[in-house]
């Protein structure tokens, strides 16, 4: 029986696009890199911001770490206001809040920011446990976020937790701590990514966890 949900925050409760392309776009005009498609940054969501301008801009780890921060400047001011809440994000909250789940968030976003997040659409109060990546890098990949939130949640066994993401990170961080997984579909994720990361479960809408908790209960 799962007691714990943990998700993921962009692409899985908001829908961060605006936001993270209007900040990578930022960081990119300081090396005078013009991005032609705005839809090309959108694999910018999900993974660490570090790790994704070694890999799609080819930048040394220093240089990566300096356009990190650019980012986080233009994101400070304007970009983390700039995203939408998911339809049904509140009723999924609400709902596991009343059947007595503890609920908890594993972001590769700064926890600052995330917090910030949740306080700004009003669904702070719902979460137990809030792990994020921090400032200084030193926690930056999924698989140590997960394990930053499993140190808040030591009374519980790793089969009684269930990660939710929209990306293969997070159903990989949840495979390396031992955590079944959900892949959602309404994010930036595809079926064939969730699939051949092996998600136990992949769903299209984010109500459908109710299906998977009733489930796993009987």
């Amino acid at each position: 029986m799962y007691k714990v949900v943990l998700f993921d925050l962009d692409g899985t409760l908001i829908d961060p696009k605006l936001g993270i392309i209007n900040s990578v776009t930022y960081a990119l005009n300081k090396y005078n890199i013009k991005v032609k498609d705005n839809s090309e940054l959108l694999k910018f969501i999900g993974p660490p911001l570090v790790s994704s301008f070694q890999l799609f801009y080819n930048f040394s780890k220093e240089k990566a770490i300096e356009a990190t921060n650019y980012y986080r400047q233009y994101y400070k001011e304007k970009g983390i206001n700039e995203n939408t809440l998911y339809e049904g994000v509140i009723d999924i909250l609400s709902y596991l809040h009343d059947n007595g789940y503890v609920i908890g968030l594993a972001t590769s976003k700064p926890e600052v920011f995330a917090r910030h997040i949740l306080l700004h659409y009003d669904i702070l109060q719902y979460f137990d446990v809030i792990a994020g990546a921090t400032l200084d890098g030193k926690i930056s990949e999924k698989e140590q976020v997960i394990e930053l939130a499993l140190t808040k949640l030591s009374n519980y066994s790793h089969n009684e937790i269930i990660m939710v993401g929209d990306r293969f990170y997070d159903i990989n961080g949840a495979k390396h701590h031992n955590l079944d997984s959900i892949g959602v579909l309404y994010g930036y994720g595809s079926i064939d990514e969730f699939k051949e990361a092996n998600a136990t479960y992949i769903i299209n809408s984010i109500d459908k966890l109710k299906d998977i908790l009733t489930k796993k209960d009987n």
